[in-house]
């Protein structure tokens, strides 16, 4: 059984810094591409960054391209996504998942359970 768990959101600063990890178990962790995801309210859940299973290949959105940085500890099963300079924007829901193919967001199956990132102007 696959179980993936988010953590460090919280409340922020515009322009200040937070660093999400989630943990994965269950079986071959090193082996499909991990994804980060946001909903903010009253939105449908969008695609934020995603990593292939080495780590050698990550891509983001344009909306965070430049700002947050993805990266993997396949160690650890863990995968993080430090985010910078943020804004207001950027205020939501962020859920990890597991994929099957890095670049296809509908391969994204098995979700965490999320955890709240609020940025204050």
């Amino acid at each position: 059984q696959v179980q993936l768990v988010e953590s460090g959101g919280g409340l922020v600063q515009a322009g200040g810094s937070l660093r999400l990890a989630c943990v994965g178990s269950g079986v071959n962790f090193n082996r499909y591409p991990m994804g980060w995801f946001r909903q903010a309210p009253g939105k449908e859940r969008e695609f934020v960054s995603s990593i292939s299973p080495s780590g050698g290949s990550s891509y983001y959105a344009d909306t965070v391209r430049g700002r947050f940085t993805i990266s993997r500890d396949n160690a650890k099963n863990t995968v993080f996504l430090q985010m910078n300079s943020l804004n207001p924007d950027d205020t939501g829901v962020y859920y990890c998942a597991r994929g099957d193919i890095t670049t296809d967001t509908r391969s994204y199956k098995y979700w965490g359970q999320g955890t709240q990132v609020t940025v204050s102007s």
